[in-house]
């Protein structure tokens, strides 16, 4: 191509020999390429986000902090990152994000044929063809369930509850999991199970460079056979929220919801991102729940019946559905409610009142109500099985929800093919 000029990032490990190769055919013009050399994949992120065009990134799989998300950032500017390897790495790149993969030895011929193949050079960016899309985690899904609400509102009960009336199914046995995805982690607490490794942290990790199959999933989380589910801890300390990263989060989520046939997470009410803060620490702060919450099938929101618990309650479902979750798709809690019929129905009204005020034309299902049980403090302090009834009471508002979904789902049916002549003949007169 006549004029062409690419302009590459690099990284690899030390000593490798590809690096240097590139660079020697980028300077003596073998190679129709500006090769700029970074030392580590945190220089490569400031490049890319310092807003000048880039081709592609080459960069080896032994970098230090070579992972979907820095694949992914390469990506969200256009630039096609490529990974080198030994052939050795098991790891399935392309489903981690990458644009293409390329073993050593390189050869300038090839690499020169991938860039006009994949990439535009940097004089037109509007043709730039960042390469297939990354491989989206395929396969069977199963259920996700997302409970969140503000603190002290018996949001991790509830999870607890919901995870242990599912399981109650004999045909779930052993596909049931509990996750603990907030911030301030507090299920394996209530589960008995002290400080344990590995937790979401680890698993977390796992997917920053691979795709894991179901048996590494469940290896992350410990069973409780009483309980009939998989409890995953979550972070041991707070501020542990800063290694989870993004891209590795959302790929923990389709492969929780690939391993088990239903998903419980326990996790935070802070949906926030760039868009309405302008702050990307923010946004990476909230991805575990903004990730859980994307991905449910049906999103829980637990409250108190006083008047700061109704009006978080209604904030909070608002801030759902701003975020694109149907109303369908929503079950308001009320924990500790009054009852007395007249005061149920009272907060039942103000929450339609209120958020019709907030949010016009929405509807959302009429708020579960759970009495108020004296013997829940005394159980949880045991780490026993939460009471049947509690649980029931739970359980059948959720498989009521989901059976709504579910016949809403098999009344989409797609419209049947009538083949030609299949329906008669007529005659025009």
């Amino acid at each position: 191509m006549t004029g062409e000029h690419y302009v590459v990032l690099g990284a690899a490990r030390p000593r490798a020999a590809w690096f240097g190769e590139v660079g020697r055919w980028a300077t003596s013009a073998a190679l129709p390429v500006e090769f700029v050399k970074c030392v580590s994949t945190d220089e490569v992120r400031a490049r890319l986000s310092a807003g000048r065009a880039y081709s592609a990134l080459i960069i080896d799989e032994g970098c230090t902090g070579l992972d979907r998300d820095l694949l992914d950032d390469a990506r969200r500017v256009g630039c096609a990152p490529v990974v080198v390897t030994t052939g050795s790495d098991r790891r399935d790149w392309l489903a981690l994000g990458a644009a293409g993969v390329l073993s050593e030895p390189l050869d300038r011929d090839s690499l020169l044929g991938w860039l006009r193949d994949h990439v535009s050079p940097v004089d037109h960016p509007d043709l730039a063809d960042t390469g297939a899309p990354p491989a989206a985690e395929s396969g069977w899904s199963g259920r996700l369930v997302t409970v969140l609400g503000g603190g002290g509102t018996g949001t991790s009960t509830v999870a607890t509850a919901v995870a242990q009336a599912i399981a109650a199914d004999a045909t779930l046995a052993g596909r049931v999991a509990l996750v603990d995805a907030c911030r301030y982690a507090s299920l394996a607490l209530l589960h008995d199970t002290g400080d344990v490794v590995p937790g979401l942290q680890e698993l977390v990790e796992l997917h920053r460079t691979r795709r894991p199959d179901g048996d590494q999933v469940r290896s992350c989380l410990w069973p409780f056979p009483d309980r009939g589910y998989d409890l995953l801890p979550g972070l041991r300390r707070h501020r542990d929220w800063t290694s989870l990263r993004p891209r590795a989060m959302e790929g923990t989520v389709a492969s929780l919801s690939s391993t088990y046939a239903v998903v419980v997470a326990d996790t935070d009410a802070d949906l926030e991102g760039q868009a309405e803060t302008g702050s990307l620490d923010i946004e990476d702060r909230n991805a575990t729940a903004r990730s859980f919450v994307a991905a449910s099938d049906l999103v829980m929101v637990t409250a108190s019946p006083d008047v700061v618990g109704v009006h978080r309650l209604v904030r909070t479902l608002a801030d759902l559905l701003a975020f694109g979750v149907e109303p369908l798709r929503l079950l308001p809690v009320v924990n500790q409610a009054p009852r007395s019929p007249h005061r149920r129905a009272e907060v039942s009204r103000s929450v339609a009142l209120l958020l019709g005020e907030l949010v016009p034309g929405s509807g959302t299902v009429s708020p579960l109500m759970v009495a108020p049980r004296r013997d829940l403090t005394s159980v949880q302090h045991d780490g026993a099985p939460l009471p049947r009834a509690f649980v029931a009471t739970v359980g059948t508002a959720v498989a009521a929800v989901l059976g709504r979904l579910d016949e809403r789902v098999k009344g989409e049916v797609e419209p049947t093919r009538v083949e030609p002549g299949s329906l008669g003949t007529g005659a025009v007169t």
